[in-house]
């Protein structure tokens, strides 16, 4: 029997084994690829350069909206069905397979395209699997301690996985992810284990690596974390979607839930636009290469590791709210810097031709949304984890994750629409600003300390 400290470890290496498919995949590693892939493909075929990117990125938007759709749509119910039959480990290794055999399916997208419908097919079944996992790995949270350890536990999850993100991306850049043009790794080598640069082998085996990195890096969490006992039932769908059903009925008499559920809705949208268009506003605003936007990346992830680690102390001295509160008082001041800084000017201030200053303070932007990003996703679990009770964590934890995504399209479409209206790529980060200052709003009405009566 695994001691209480040895269930926490093994629920922190979730994290740590997971984060590589947000990091590898769908920010650093491949997702760069397919577009480079499918440009090629299109170009090949007839298309304008121009005309090629828009539709590389309009497939990838495409995939990834519909495996974002699935997990809206089927999060909650399969929430409510798991906590009527009392297991949640069963669906987390049915959930695993679907990470590993997409991440794995990956490798099959060669340089001449001929894969991209198959490899935005394995992408959104991994993508699938990944976020469901985690929303039945959240609803052990609540179990994992006593109330006033859960945002430590929480922020120090976090923690872990950040940093597992980073080492698995610095083993992928060093060692194995080759130059388009260069075929060598960040630090001049050849792809490891004779892997062939012309065919780009290096780096699609970022695919089949984030599968051996999740299945090696779950073992202490199938080892050491155990369910508490609770009583066991055969699947009650048509009972799960009438709880399910009065669950989000019962939300306008539960006013400190609604109001939390709305404002994260807000602010973690807006928080995945910095996350997704911080790379794409540093190539066009301020010129930045590759080399420089990855390591941009590296910035953030680093600072999130540190930061959510000590904002779930804070979290634990002072409760979810102010952290919450706190980040997202930095975001929004992040979001008018970006607004602010162009190669002229800072907040309407002339620089000297070829100033750093612009590419210095893009830096420290980098580093706060990592570190307030990452504090405020901890912080906003444990908030969670205070609506809810251990018996009904999962279907709680499923309509969290469907409010994360059900208006996942608002800032990329309020980004889009103040870039065009604007012509100014600075600009268009403006209505973020919006977003995350309607939801500290809503927090007013979210009680500190969350509902302390069960779910009903």
């Amino acid at each position: 029997m695994a001691s209480a400290k040895h269930r926490i470890w093994g629920w922190y290496f979730f994290d740590w084994a997971s984060q590589p498919y947000s990091t590898l995949l769908l920010t650093f590693v491949f997702a760069p690829y397919f577009a480079e892939t499918a440009r090629a493909r299109y170009v090949a075929e007839g298309l304008d350069p121009v005309a090629a990117g828009a539709a590389a990125q309009s497939l990838w938007a495409t995939g990834l909206g519909m495996a974002s759709l699935v997990v809206a749509l089927l999060a909650p119910l399969l929430g409510a069905v798991a906590d009527a039959g009392g297991r949640r480990l069963v669906w987390i290794w049915g959930f695993s397979v679907f990470y590993i055999l997409g991440s794995a399916g990956l490798w099959a997208l060669t340089p001449d395209g001929d894969a991209l419908v198959w490899a935005l097919a394995c992408f959104g079944l991994g993508f699938v699997g990944m976020e469901f996992a985690t929303i039945f790995t959240n609803a052990l949270l609540p179990t994992l301690g006593p109330r006033d350890r859960i945002g430590e536990i929480s922020g120090s999850g976090f923690a872990f996985g950040y940093l597992g993100g980073v080492a698995a991306l610095a083993v992928m850049l060093l060692f194995l992810a080759e130059g388009a043009a260069t075929g060598r790794t960040l630090i001049g080598l050849p792809p490891a284990f004779g892997l062939d640069p012309a065919l780009r082998e290096g780096t699609r085996v970022v695919g089949p690596f984030t599968a051996i990195w999740y299945a090696v890096f779950m073992l202490p969490f199938f080892l050491w974390v155990r369910e508490p006992p609770v009583p066991r039932s055969a699947l009650r769908i048509r009972a799960a979607v009438q709880e399910l059903r009065a669950f989000i009925s019962g939300l306008p008499r539960r006013r400190s839930l609604a109001a939390y559920l709305g404002s994260s809705l807000l602010y973690r949208d807006a928080l995945n636009a910095l996350y997704g268009f911080g790379g794409v506003y540093a190539s066009g605003v301020l010129g930045w290469s590759v080399i420089q936007i990855g390591t941009f990346g590296v910035v953030g992830a680093v600072t999130a590791t540190v930061a959510s680690w000590a904002g779930g102390r804070a979290d634990r001295r002072f409760g979810p709210k102010p952290v919450i509160v706190t980040c997202i008082l930095l975001l929004a001041v992040v979001c008018v810097l970006i607004v602010g800084t162009s190669r002229q000017s800072i907040l309407g201030q002339p620089l000297p031709q070829d100033s750093g200053l612009p590419d210095l303070l893009f830096f420290v932007c980098g580093a706060l949304i990592g570190g307030a990003g990452g504090a405020l996703q901890a912080a906003s679990r444990t908030m969670m984890a205070r609506h809810t009770t251990p018996a009904r964590a999962t279907e709680a934890f499923g309509v969290y994750a469907l409010s994360g995504k059900v208006t996942s399209f608002l800032a990329p479409l309020l980004i889009a629409i103040a870039t065009t209206l604007s012509g100014s790529q600075r600009a268009g980060i403006a209505p973020l600003i919006v977003l995350f200052l309607a939801g500290l709003v809503l927090l007013v009405w979210v009680e500190p300390e969350g509902e302390q009566r069960a779910v009903t």
